[in-house]
């Protein structure tokens, strides 16, 4: 199924520490933009409810983004949960995003697999679906099966193909095949902390800046 082009552009939202931010965030923002012909916004959390908080704070990962995305005009980011005080939940994100552009604009939040599968101990989290359709980025050639209610939600909702999420502004699952970088910012901040050099992990830009990366290398024991 092919978009409608007088459809709005879907506006994808990408969320996540980005401590650091890597070449496996970025490409799997950029094939979603490409695969679904949308706006995508890298957005980085304050504090996450479901993970331990980031190394460098919010000001150096803000930094480090901003020179990744530098040079192109495809990926934008979006600073609202670093605005807002407290941890950053996703509904209350997609609540905002939805009041800023309308009813009608198809919006997506963008999850990986192992996301996914802990959605259903999200805050409020069958409302997500009130907001945004959902797309997970998915390596495999098939997805796992997904525990009760969390199965029976992404089956009642599964499309086919990226243009069905234009035909409506929210409600919609997706399963959306991605180059397969094994690549995690545990892995970045270990190498950093070992004094060694995340080459080829992270853009070039963090690596010609040795202030970007300073929050990391000051951890060594």
């Amino acid at each position: 199924m092919t978009a409608d082009p007088r459809a709005p552009q879907p506006l994808a939202i990408l969320g996540g520490t980005f401590d650091p931010v890597h070449h496996g965030h970025l490409r799997a923002a950029w094939e979603a933009a490409e695969a679904l012909h949308a706006e995508v916004r890298l957005l980085p959390a304050r504090a996450t409810p479901h993970r331990p908080q980031p190394v460098a704070g919010a000001a150096q990962r803000v930094a480090m983004l901003r020179a990744a995305l530098a040079g192109q005009s495809r990926l934008g980011l979006d600073l609202r949960e670093l605005e807002r005080d407290g941890p950053s939940y996703s509904i209350d994100t997609l609540e905002s995003l939805r009041g800023e552009i309308g009813a009608q604009r198809p919006l997506i939040l963008l999850l990986g697999q192992d996301a996914f599968a802990g959605l259903s101990t999200w805050r409020r989290w069958t409302e997500l679906f009130d907001f945004a359709h959902l797309v997970v980025l998915t390596r495999p050639a098939s997805l796992p099966a997904w525990p009760g209610p969390l199965q029976q939600q992404w089956q009642q909702r599964l499309v086919a193909a990226p243009g069905a999420l234009c035909l409506a502004p929210a409600g919609r699952a997706l399963a959306l095949r991605i180059s397969a970088l094994e690549i995690s910012a545990s892995q970045v901040r270990a190498l950093l902390v070992a004094g060694r050099e995340p080459r080829y992990l992270l853009p070039e830009a963090l690596l010609s800046d040795p202030a970007l990366l300073a929050p990391y290398r000051a951890s060594r024991a």
